[in-house]
């Protein structure tokens, strides 16, 4: 999402043969496998697991609150509120956009800012999205520098966007210096099916190396941006991220819902998993 930014179980685990790492600290992993690495390592994970109703992990989601449509003119409000953001006791995130009785929307935004970092690795999730006119959900990441050098200088990396007037359509780009908003570099993926992503989960992933990011849905890689594409520009993507969860509410690229939209409409993560690549 381009916006102009004003243990349940992250197991945080080491490269192989050393102890995982402690959590409730910011924790960030680093550095590709070497080439002969025999398989992919579970660098850190999230499976969602714990009671109905209960919290995300406060040790690792932290809340990004308020309204002001957040530089894309969106119109929910952030909370905080387990009717937004809770686990459903069945290894699930529940993230919930509502419309209230007043004709306000809420919604919720999880960030791992502060606790959790990435530099380099396959970031994958599995979600099955919203849908509706005006719906916008978003698997994502900023760089961690954010609150020092602000955005876009940041950097942003989105993993899998999706606005529900375009159902089998998912979108990932880069946003940085030069090349943010509507310049921002990527590509579209159109389920092969035809049908609307949100009628079943999908794995929506990048991976990430010194000076290339590929983006892929359940396997299949769609678009690779590396360094030469930015041009001049600054190339801001080696250098730690933190990742971002949410369901946004109108705004200028889905729009506002309209009489076809049905609320609450929730988007359901099972697992968030970072891979070592090599």
């Amino acid at each position: 999402m381009d916006h102009d930014i004003d243990r349940r179980r992250f197991v945080a685990l080491g490269l192989a043969g050393t102890a995982a790492a402690a959590l409730g600290t910011a924790t960030t992993i680093g550095r590709a496998a070497p080439a002969n690495a025999a398989s992919p390592v579970l660098l850190a994970a999230d499976e969602f697991d714990g009671p109905a109703g209960s919290a995300p992990n406060p040790g690792i989601w932290r809340h990004d609150l308020g309204a002001g449509g957040w530089g894309n003119g969106e119109l929910q409000t952030y909370t905080d509120s387990r009717r937004n953001a809770a686990l459903d006791g069945a290894g699930n995130l529940l993230i919930t956009a509502r419309r209230e009785a007043d004709g306000t929307y809420s919604s919720a935004r999880l960030k791992s800012e502060g606790t959790y970092t990435a530099q380099y690795g396959r970031i994958e999730a599995r979600i099955r999205i919203p849908r509706g006119q005006g719906i916008w959900p978003a698997f994502w990441m900023l760089g961690a520098d954010i609150g020092q050098v602000g955005w876009p200088a940041c950097g942003e990396i989105d993993v899998m966007e999706n606005v529900g007037k375009e159902p089998a359509v998912v979108w990932g780009t880069v946003h940085g210096p030069g090349y943010s908003g509507a310049q921002g570099i990527g590509a579209s993926y159109t389920n092969p099916s035809g049908a609307p992503f949100a009628d079943d989960f999908h794995v929506y992933g990048v991976d990430w190396r010194p000076g290339s990011v590929t983006w892929s849905v359940d396997g299949t890689p769609f678009r690779t941006v590396t360094r030469a594409d930015v041009g001049s520009a600054p190339w801001v993507f080696d250098k730690p991220f933190f990742v971002v969860l949410n369901v946004a509410v109108g705004g200028a690229w889905p729009g506002s819902p309209d009489a076809t939209t049905r609320f609450p409409q929730q988007m359901t993560v099972d697992w968030l998993r970072v891979w070592q690549n090599g």
